[in-house]
């Protein structure tokens, strides 16, 4: 099925005096996706979503919400998760909660009903008449991205949103994200370091650095792009004869467990593009006692950090 963009980032820039924060990017954020905005700290990310929420203008470039050029009219259908967590401690959280929602425009009885039910699903009921400053890091994130959602946006920033949660509750939360994509087809942005929920969650993913999208694409076309014909093999013997038995017939990149000299092993081989990986397998099979051979499957971390370091790498040749 073709997905519309709710966003289409084109061509944005930003400087601050003389520091290049966003540098041409283009983005497509596609309707009804969880889309992962990845990059190291000082990629940008912070400055497009500030553009995003109304926060600041790019200098150059456009940016569209929905097929409509974003306007601050636009803010009230975005829901936002700032990394930075602000409540008003003297204040009970219900009272807060409701505070907010009434910003939003909703009216005080709806508001309540779909707080209560949301206080429930994420387990903070018997913290409505409590205040603010007594709740733990954790509990203030939940009823921080309970507002967040609460007036049912049509876009939902996450910045960090799993950042001090224990195990059990970051799980409530992913739950909580699926549910509303799902359910009510949000489109939401999650930017985060955490790179087994980008696995678990996203769709799609941009990865910034310095400024400029490094790739960006489907999370499964990226880690085969990453995996590069690469794949572990286990043999039984040692490292220097099953050096000598590929000959130039495959590329040995990595013995995975140098501290062993003898017995079992595996390595990180990669076969020529045209080579029939099952004929050579036959073939080393006759050379040394293969155990097993499977291909390589690259972590979304393990694309992250390779893409990082490849780009760095052409930086520092320059």
């Amino acid at each position: 099925m073709q997905r519309k963009p709710a966003l289409a980032i084109s061509q944005v820039a930003k400087s601050f005096r003389d520091h290049h924060a966003l540098k041409g990017v283009n983005v497509q954020v596609n309707e009804g996706r969880i889309f992962g905005l990845l990059g190291p700290n000082g990629a940008g990310k912070t400055t497009l979503i500030r553009m995003l929420t109304g926060i600041t203008a790019p200098d150059s470039g456009s940016i569209s919400f929905f097929g409509s050029p974003l306007t601050r009219e636009h803010i009230a259908q975005i829901g936002y998760l700032p990394e930075e967590r602000g409540l008003y401690k003297s204040m009970r959280v219900g009272e807060q909660a409701l505070y907010f929602a009434r910003l939003r425009g909703m009216q005080r009885q709806e508001a309540e009903s779909r707080l209560r039910m949301w206080f429930e699903k994420l387990e903070v009921e018997g913290w409505w008449n409590r205040e603010v400053a007594d709740l733990s890091k954790g509990m203030a994130q939940k009823v921080q991205f309970i507002i967040a959602v609460l007036h049912q946006p049509r876009l939902l920033i996450l910045d960090e949103p799993f950042s001090g949660f224990d195990p059990i509750n970051a799980q409530r939360v992913r739950d909580a994200v699926v549910e509303l994509k799902e359910q009510q087809g949000t489109t939401i942005l999650l930017s985060t370091h955490d790179m087994g929920s980008v696995e678990e969650l996203c769709d799609e993913v941009a990865l910034l650095n310095r400024g400029e999208v490094l790739l960006d694409g489907p999370v499964e076309s990226l880690r085969e792009q990453a995996r590069d014909g690469r794949f572990t093999l286990r043999f039984r013997g040692t490292v220097m004869e099953f050096t000598v038995a590929i000959g130039a017939s495959a590329e040995l990149i990595e013995v995975l467990h140098p501290e062993a000299t003898v017995g079992e092993h595996e390595v990180m081989m990669r076969l020529a593009p045209d080579t029939d990986i099952a004929s050579w397998l036959h073939w080393i099979s006759g050379q040394v006692s293969v155990l097993a051979c499977t291909p390589w499957q690259p972590s979304m971390r393990d694309v992250f950090i390779q893409t990082v370091e490849q780009r760095e790498s052409k930086l520092n040749a320059l």
